[in-house]
């Protein structure tokens, strides 16, 4: 009884900090939560009953693994998890380098005013839709007056049909995606940077280091923490791809499928010519399990390396 008293005090002394975090608290449970239970209709043949949701949960036929199984046995399957793979490493690596390094060249800039210009010019793609972006993209490939075609046939080169030619596709994949997505990443790197204790920077000064010596010995090794746990929740989503990356911006073309097509857009595009349901969902399932083991693992490593590193 003394236990439950007590914890009632302290909720009721930090009464208003947990006010504060209720908006969070109650988009998690709605958002997050709640939606866990229709996880079940990856375990059955869903079909729609006229009582509603709930009904058509309860009266569809369970199947077992079976939607598991034809997820994995298509001959896409093979194409689609590569894809999805390859893609997210590929970001993992090249977004946390760019994002670090450009949170540094930040840093550096000692007239804030172009700080701020420079910030903001980044941030903005963050906030575009991929549909915005996929017209973007389009004014430059489009095979009639796309800006490349247009200066290809200044130097009397042939025109390429970029939506028909899977071999670049992977390059533009890339590009777009740290384009778009790099600003946004390095806010917390900079925030990070320029909380260091600028007493370290005075001492490596005082000792002759460099600025680069500086940034490898004092910048780096003191968000060096904050990297490694936001990589590991990176790693998590290992096997989600970011849907308009994948299916806006190349316009769902067919002949780019081989280096376009990723878990999430073979989904869906079985979800609209099938309407199975329940192998959309247990596609969702497969993600989500996966991307948590992959967590688990990545954080057991580097716990056994450095403790303090650990995200849990």
């Amino acid at each position: 009884m003394g236990r439950v008293k007590q914890f009632g005090e302290k909720l009721y002394e930090n009464r208003a900090w947990l006010l504060m975090t209720l908006p969070g608290l109650l988009w998690l449970i709605v958002l997050k939560y709640l939606p866990m239970f229709g996880q079940i209709i990856a375990f059955k043949n869903f079909r729609f009953h006229p009582d509603g949701f709930f009904a058509s949960i309860y009266h569809s036929e369970w199947v077992g693994l079976e939607n598991f199984r034809f997820l994995f046995n298509t001959n896409d399957a093979f194409i689609i998890t590569r894809n999805t793979v390859l893609y997210n490493l590929v970001f993992i690596v090249v977004g946390l380098i760019l994002a670090v390094g450009v949170a540094i060249v930040l840093s550096e800039l000692t007239k804030q005013r172009l700080a701020k210009i420079y910030q903001t010019g980044m941030l903005f793609p963050h906030f575009l839709s991929w549909v915005v972006v996929s017209y973007f993209v389009f004014t430059f490939l489009s095979m009639d007056r796309g800006l490349f075609n247009s200066v290809l046939s200044f130097f009397n080169v042939d025109p390429i049909s970029w939506y028909n030619e899977p071999s670049y596709w992977p390059y533009f994949i890339i590009f777009i995606s740290q384009w778009k997505g790099v600003g946004f990443s390095c806010i917390i790197y900079l925030a990070a940077i320029v909380s260091i204790d600028r007493n370290y920077y005075e001492a490596a000064m005082i000792d002759g280091a460099s600025k680069w010596q500086q940034i490898r010995h004092v910048t780096i090794p003191m968000i060096m923490p904050l990297i490694i746990i936001l990589t590991i929740l990176n790693i998590g989503s290992i096997f989600s791809a970011d849907f308009g990356l994948f299916y806006q911006v190349p316009r769902d073309s067919g002949p780019l499928y081989s280096v376009t097509n990723v878990i999430d857009t073979y989904v869906y595009r079985g979800l609209m010519t099938m309407g199975d349901i329940g192998m959309s969902t247990a596609a969702g399932l497969y993600q989500a399990t996966v991307g948590f083991i992959l967590i688990l693992i990545t954080n057991y490593i580097v716990r056994k390396i450095d403790e303090d590193n650990a995200l849990f």
